[in-house]
């Protein structure tokens, strides 16, 4: 999966991801104010379907959508782009950067390294 979401598809991804299956009614209602037009919501689901990120089947009259892609095989993904993009793919580069620019202490430091080592444990 190497598609790229635009603001509007990640925001619509970010409720379906939470509710796993909505109509567009549904996702209008747990979008912020102002709340964009049926049609709108409804074009923005048919082109995450045609990018293979929604599927939906029949409910009543209408349909109800829901995600095809996880939420944290997106995430890895984006992550990477930006790792790949901005620090030369280096990991070490991109945790350098944000304790410089955003001042995360040292707890938070060890938490992430934490995280770090308990997912390659995982993989093995």
């Amino acid at each position: 999966m190497s598609k790229q979401l635009t603001k509007a598809e990640e925001q619509i991804m970010q409720v379906l991801w939470e509710l796993n299956e909505a109509s567009v009614k549904e996702v209008i209602a747990e979008l912020p104010m102002p709340k964009p037009a049926y049609n709108t919501v409804s074009t923005i689901i048919r082109i995450l379907e045609t990018k293979e990120f929604v599927g939906h089947k029949p409910k009543g009259r209408g349909y109800v959508y829901y995600p095809i892609i996880e939420k944290s095989s997106y995430s890895n993904q984006s992550l990477h782009k930006l790792m790949n993009g901005y620090f030369g793919g280096s990991f070490k580069s991109m945790v350098s950067f944000f304790m410089k620019e955003n001042k995360m202490d040292i707890t938070e430091l060890e938490n992430i390294l934490k995280e770090v080592d308990k997912n390659k444990k995982n993989e093995k």
